[in-house]
């Protein structure tokens, strides 16, 4: 990970300037904002002043239904020491060429420019990424590295490259701010900040989806399977290789999948494939072929049949929907329709 001086010991006030695209997460923004209140608060002064802007300078609607108050347009945030893009859903919609032109535009005036969640493919688009080692939401991690070459992408929680700050998610963004914390004010600020959300920094270094935690409700074979499942979403195997890998016999590990999940392992691995199946259709413009192979299908008719049996309706009904089409003019990159569900 390569720092510049923003990542170093100071006593003045540092600016924040959050470029907050409709269709954002409010837990992305209290992620990037809670953290330098609350080193405010311990501190007894003002070490992080920050300021919320938006592509138009109006309240932004988030994915929950509130509007989050702007001081203005893209340009209000210049004067900032670093600005963030924070965005979500809906890309092709709300990243719209002029805001591209915009944030090309004004980004050189600042000491570090970033993104969190789906906004390094903001940064990629504007070209403010090529040449960097850059992270995005783990969703899409393939999707970038696949259309942006000259982008080095990798699946860290945060990656900090010279004047560049990429971030994969809410959690992620909340680390970042405490080595930020961490980087100005001492390790003793960071831990009290840390000990105020009752959770502990990670570094960016660690993988988005790290190993998994024991889960008390879950039989450990069980969460071990899930892993397996999980990394095999493109190539699964069959739930008799699956319980020889961890040791059990099929029957054994149905039972423990029955006891804990109330399905068998052969239902839960589909599920999971079509989910994501799911995600791509809504996520991305990616053919119905491309789909079926990355989610471990031989074609797409036979994505299309488990698909209906899950769903009720055909893949295609997704893409028919008003809203959930490529806009016009949209270029590359993934969010062209609305989530299946929220991301931490």
């Amino acid at each position: 990970m390569t720092e510049n001086a923003i990542f170093t010991l100071a006593r003045a006030p540092l600016t924040i300037a959050l470029l907050v695209l409709p269709q954002a997460s409010i837990l992305e923004v209290a992620s990037a904002l809670d953290p330098l209140r609350n080193a405010n608060r311990q501190l007894g002064h003002e070490a992080f002043r920050w300021r919320v802007v938006s592509p138009d300078g109006q309240p932004v609607p988030l994915t929950c239904g509130i509007s989050l108050p702007s001081d203005g347009p893209p340009g209000h945030a210049v004067g900032a020491d670093l600005l963030i893009v924070i965005s979500g859903y809906k890309l092709d919609e709300v990243a719209t060429r002029p805001l591209i032109r915009e944030l090309t535009r004004i980004a050189p005036r600042f000491r570090l420019v970033g993104g969190i969640d789906s906004a390094p493919w903001v940064l990629a688009r504007a070209g403010l990424l090529n040449g960097y080692r850059a992270t995005v939401h783990w969703e899409e991690l393939e999707d970038l590295a696949d259309r942006h070459p000259q982008i080095e992408v990798v699946p860290d929680r945060f990656v900090i490259d010279r004047n560049r700050v990429t971030i994969g998610g809410a959690q992620p963004a909340q680390d970042f701010m405490l080595h930020l914390i961490r980087a100005r004010h001492g390790a003793g600020l960071a831990r009290q900040v840390a000990n105020s959300f009752l959770t502990d920094a990670r570094p960016g270094h660690e993988p988005q989806i790290a190993a998994p935690r024991r889960d008390p409700a879950l039989d450990p074979r069980v969460t071990q399977a899930l892993k397996r499942m999980e990394a095999r979403i493109d190539q699964p195997e069959s739930a008799a290789a699956t319980a020889r890998a961890i040791g059990l016999s099929p029957r054994r590990l149905e039972v423990l999948f029955r006891d804990s999940l109330g399905t068998t392992p052969a239902a839960w691995a589909l599920t999971l494939r079509l989910q994501a199946a799911r995600r791509m259709l809504t996520d991305t413009s990616h053919p119905l072929a491309e789909i079926a192979l990355r989610t471990g299908f031989s074609g797409p008719a036979t994505l299309s049949r488990a698909f209906r049996r899950l769903w009720g309706h055909p893949p295609g009904a997704l893409r028919r929907r008003p809203g959930t089409g490529p806009a016009n003019g949209a270029e590359d990159g993934p969010k062209n329709g609305d989530k299946t569900g929220d991301r931490i």
